[in-house]
């Protein structure tokens, strides 16, 4: 049996919830290194409600610094391509200051991991989620027009850096293949414990649609599959129609079935809650995001001459020893990169360009 906390909450008083949950759900934290993930797609204002509320991160940061932690790492990877927009995205949505001095830009260091070879035999994740000894997850209560919900599950493909996300958006190729690359992606490293902002939700064509919804709530759960069961039914939607939702509980990652979970608090159907089609057609057959998606797996990274000086960091840090020096200048094999950018991110001088 699981068990999903619904706490009544505002983003003045949210720190009530999350005093709750902690309780309900309590980890020994006392001298580890513990890291919050919100979600954060893209660089936004808060009350676009985009991304996870500030007013909720700093809560939680607020109650991991009461429980004595050795390290507090507060990070995410923006986007589907987030060179460049991964500070720039805490900082415009006021995510920077509630991590009070914490955040990390997590695109930094990824590390290899062997990952499902039907779509990549390996992919690059942040070093400081795989190194991190309690990893808190905060999802945003929102839709989306791949998946048609994006919540616990979903909030964990950000763990990985740079454009690998938009390169397993166009290997999956249909939005059912895709509901399996989130799923493998989230048992990479699967969160200790699930808090989510659901005071203000997300409706319609997310996961930036302009249609929100008041719900005055905040969830928690030690189990993703539970919580994320929770969710769509509070959206009007039978989970198990959801296909990552049956590879999860198929892959032992939880159950979302009604007589295995155990509400701590109300759980309501949210009336006439406008869902995207349940087929991923919103995205898949948009030919603009596609497009997008499409530009960005084929973007590699290539060194300036006029900047680079041939030191070596991007050789050093590539997790794939995809680069090597080539008459000084650093070559990248094109096949090899798995474009996590992590190359870009770590030059001194700036020299790695986007090609």
């Amino acid at each position: 049996m699981y068990t999903v906390m619904s706490h009544p909450a505002s983003y003045g008083d949210c720190r009530r919830a999350v005093d709750r949950a902690f309780e309900l759900f309590p980890r020994d934290i006392a001298g580890k290194k513990v890291v919050i993930k919100p979600n954060v797609l893209r660089i936004s204002t808060a009350e676009e409600h985009i991304v996870t509320h500030p007013a909720l991160l700093r809560a939680v940061v607020e109650k991991v610094e009461q429980l004595s932690p050795g390290e507090i790492v507060v990070g995410d990877n923006p986007g589907l391509f987030n060179y460049g927009d991964n500070e720039n995205s805490f900082v415009k949505t006021g995510l920077m200051d509630a991590a009070k001095g914490h955040y990390r830009n997590l695109g930094d260091t990824p590390r290899p991991v062997a990952f499902n070879p039907d779509f990549m035999p390996q992919v690059g994740v942040s070093k400081e989620i795989l190194d991190a000894d309690i990893l808190i997850s905060l999802p945003k209560f929102k839709t989306h027009g791949l998946t048609v919900m994006t919540g616990a599950i979903k909030n964990s493909y950000g763990i990985l850096p740079g454009a690998q996300k938009a390169r397993l958006h166009r290997i999956a190729g249909t939005p059912e293949r895709f509901h399996d690359v989130i799923t493998e992606v989230f048992r990479l490293r699967v969160p200790d414990l699930f808090i989510m902002d659901a005071v203000v939700g997300m409706e319609g064509n997310g996961p930036a649609s302009p249609e929100l919804r008041k719900i005055g709530l905040v969830l928690a759960a030690d189990n993703a599959v539970a919580l994320d069961g929770v969710v769509a039914r509070m959206m009007g939607l039978d989970p198990g129609r959801l296909r990552f939702m049956q590879t999860a509980k198929a892959l032992g990652l939880g159950d979302f079935t009604a007589d295995q979970v155990r509400i701590e608090g109300e759980m309501r159907v949210l009336p006439d809650f406008k869902l995207p089609p349940l087929g991923g057609e919103a995205i898949a057959d948009d030919d603009a995001v596609q497009g997008f998606i499409e530009t960005r797996t084929r973007v590699r990274p290539q060194a300036d001459p006029e900047l680079c000086t041939g030191c070596g960091a991007c050789v050093e840090h590539c997790p794939v020893s995809a680069i090597v020096l080539d008459d000084v200048l650093p070559a990248v094999d094109a096949d090899t990169c798995i474009t996590c950018f992590c190359c870009q991110e770590i030059c001194p001088e700036k020299a790695m360009t986007l090609k």
